[in-house]
């Protein structure tokens, strides 16, 4: 069987259709993209310049990419300490680094994007800033990597609108090889039907708010991405 049979006819209808719409502005972006690949950026830049990209790296990274010729990798991160999912990558970078330099190469944290979480912002007014926050994740890879000085790029964030804005930040960097790096997963805590169960009787008067908190505590209870196979519903406590 071909991918073509696979594929449902109006949705194979659609993608030629956008194919053929996008082409002109495809061709562009190709042809930029592999312009940009050509030469590594930072060979061209002055010295003041790349003085400027290394003035902050330890001593041995420092005298590694005086020449810029080591292979030099980016890190972007969403690391945070609130949200469970991204708390873990607060060690990441030391140990990116630590594996670039035992191959000769370097690494840099070129910086951080914002990460939310609306499990948290349901039903407050914070929640309108969630379809938003994907396209300042964007903006924020891409002034990331806007210093010309890396040969590819690392990214550390997963949720639903993270993951998305780096990628849409790391297409405008298209010659960058580019790797995606998961926090790894929450330990399994309160099952979905206890802690419904436990929801349920909170509803019906049968347990107090103590109860409810601690249920909520056992489900969601350590740092990684979490582990419902459902959105969180947003219950007043």
């Amino acid at each position: 069987m071909t991918i073509e049979t696979r594929i449902n006819a109006r949705v194979a209808e659609v993608t030629e259709r956008i194919a053929r719409r996008s082409s002109d502005k495809r061709a562009r972006y190709l042809d930029r993209i592999a312009e940009a690949a050509a030469t590594p950026h930072r060979q061209r830049l002055g010295c003041a310049n790349q003085a400027h990209a290394f003035v902050a790296c330890a001593a041995r990274d420092k005298t590694m990419m005086r020449d810029g010729r080591v292979p030099s990798l980016a890190i972007v991160t969403a690391y945070n300490d609130m949200l469970w999912a991204h708390q873990p990558y607060e060690r990441f970078p030391e140990l990116i680094r630590r594996s670039a330099r035992e191959v000769g190469a370097v690494a840099q944290v070129a910086g951080g994007v914002p990460a939310m979480c609306d499990g948290i912002t349901q039903g407050e007014a914070g929640m309108e800033l969630s379809p938003f926050s994907r396209d300042v994740i964007a903006l924020s890879t891409a002034v990331a990597l806007s210093h010309q000085t890396f040969d590819a790029a690392v990214f550390l964030g997963i949720c639903d609108k993270i993951v998305p804005g780096l990628v849409i930040g790391a297409l405008s960097f298209g010659h960058l090889p580019a790797v995606f790096i998961p926090s790894g997963p929450m330990t399994s805590g309160l099952a979905n039907d206890a802690k419904s169960k436990i929801r349920q009787a909170y509803a019906e008067g049968k347990v107090d708010r103590e109860a409810l908190l601690e249920a909520e505590a056992k489900a969601y209870h350590g740092p990684g991405p979490a582990p419902f196979t459902a959105p969180p519903t947003p219950i007043r406590c």
